[in-house]
């Protein structure tokens, strides 16, 4: 090696280690500053908070959303929820259409109970949940949640699934 390639590399090698390094990693997962919790979880399954219902009790759908009190912050509304089949399609509540309620819902405190029902996620999606072997298993949709704080701060949970048992 002669000595100008070896200044240009030890100029290379001081370049590239005084930049300075980016602080993202598209491997990690990015959180809200204010953390939202299933609060009536039933499971986790493959990462993805779960609630349940029963297609002999009726079919009634409960999801309880929760921040925590300590955050000094209360919500506000829920301006969107939308259903998609997979649970990384944040994308969903980003738009006005295509969702699951039209209308915001009010929020209050620091915790909200959104109630469906499996006849009503029917009629809204098309999608039956009493034919084609979904009893004892996962409904096919996701629902997501845009939620909105006191102070404007909107943040998009992770979707949150529904089992149903026969």
């Amino acid at each position: 090696m002669n000595k100008n390639t070896i200044v240009i590399c030890l100029t290379a090698m001081l370049i590239f280690s005084g930049c300075k390094k980016d602080d993202f990693n598209f491997l990690s997962t990015s959180y809200p500053d204010v953390p939202v919790t299933v609060t009536n979880l039933f499971g986790m399954y493959n990462g993805v908070p779960t609630v349940s219902t029963s297609l002999s009790g009726g079919g009634a759908i409960t999801i309880t959303l929760s921040i925590p009190a300590g955050t000094g912050r209360t919500l506000k509304e829920i301006p969107r929820v939308a259903v998609a089949s997979t649970p990384n399609n944040y994308k969903v509540v980003e738009v006005t259409t295509g969702l699951y309620n039209t209308a915001p819902l009010t929020a209050t405190g620091t915790s909200f109970t959104f109630t469906t029902s499996l006849a009503e996620f029917t009629t809204k999606t098309g999608i039956s949940v009493t034919t084609g072997g979904t009893a004892t298993s996962f409904l096919s949709r996701y629902f997501y949640f845009l939620i909105t704080l006191d102070n404007g701060q909107q943040l998009i949970p992770v979707p949150v699934r529904v089992y149903i048992a026969s």
